[in-house]
């Protein structure tokens, strides 16, 4: 894979070589703290990571301790500052990966990728997502593969190819999936199809993947503001429809997604809901 953006994520980069533990040293333990050892820190491959939640989730598990393998598609320039803050903080322990996870060879790029850089892998956050209206009477094919492949058919291959090295390591899978998988908004049914899927996904994993990999879901509710009147978007409809009266932040969800991953030790196919109440009243 070509390098895309500055020197410090460029696969051929060789600073972290002298720093790899041997491969007979013994692999992070099944409940992952926080670690100051370089040699011991345990690596997540967050997919969407370079806007919004996708970048608080990085922040946080990097602020935990991890080194992190972060996917983008288009947005290189927030990748790259991104990535220049994280490394800033803690030198060697970033990656950029950049791919259409709709195309299978691109896809197929980021675990080897996450592997030359880091030699492990102890957890995997599948958070990219496409999302946009498909009013039902004008749905077209492309729309239901391109949310389809996003929100299922990714984090399942993904899943698939990390799953011996999460074994290894006795990680964690967490998937972002949605408030609206079991009860589906209007103008939105292949999007909230592909979450249903994700669900399933996560419970399925989680049965063929223990005891050594759990796997579990986030739902978030209102967490960022959009222009989506079916998902709670002004304040007086958040008071009107969550039971805690007001707007959730990013940052909430990277707590719940790093309280599955590190501190769960005993949760496996859940699917945790982070919504205010929302759910409540759907």
């Amino acid at each position: 894979m070509t390098a895309t953006m500055d020197h410090h994520i460029t696969l051929t980069h060789t600073r972290r070589s002298h720093h790899q533990p041997p491969a007979a040293k013994k692999r992070y333990a099944a409940q992952m703290t926080t670690l100051t050892d370089s040699q011991q820190h345990p690596v997540a491959l967050i997919t969407g990571a370079a806007r919004r939640v996708g970048a608080c989730l990085a922040r946080r598990l990097h602020a935990a301790g991890f080194d992190v393998a972060l996917h983008y598609r288009n947005s290189a320039s927030d990748m790259a500052a991104l990535i220049d803050e994280l490394e800033a903080q803690r030198a060697d322990s970033t990656l950029a990966i950049q791919a259409d996870l709709s195309q299978l060879d691109q896809l197929s790029s980021l675990l080897p990728a996450t592997l030359a850089r880091f030699g492990r892998l102890d957890a995997l956050v599948n958070n990219a997502s496409s999302f946009y209206p498909t009013p039902l009477g004008s749905i077209e094919a492309e729309q239901f593969d391109d949310l389809m492949a996003s929100n299922a058919r990714a984090p399942l291959f993904l899943a698939q190819a990390a799953a011996p090295h999460l074994r290894a390591a006795r990680g964690a899978i967490v998937n972002l999936v949605d408030i609206y998988a079991d009860r589906p908004i209007p103008r939105y049914l292949p999007y909230c199809m592909a979450k249903a899927a994700l669900v399933a996904l996560t419970y399925g994993l989680a049965r063929e993947l223990g005891p050594q990999v759990r796997v579990n879901a986030v739902a978030p509710g209102n967490i960022i503001w959009s222009d989506n009147a079916e998902k709670a978007d002004s304040m007086e409809m958040i008071e009107q429809r969550t039971a805690l009266k007001r707007q959730g932040s990013p940052d909430d969800l990277a707590g719940a997604v790093l309280y599955l991953l590190r501190d769960a030790t005993y949760v496996t196919g859940q699917v945790l809901r982070v919504d205010g109440g929302r759910w409540l009243n759907i």
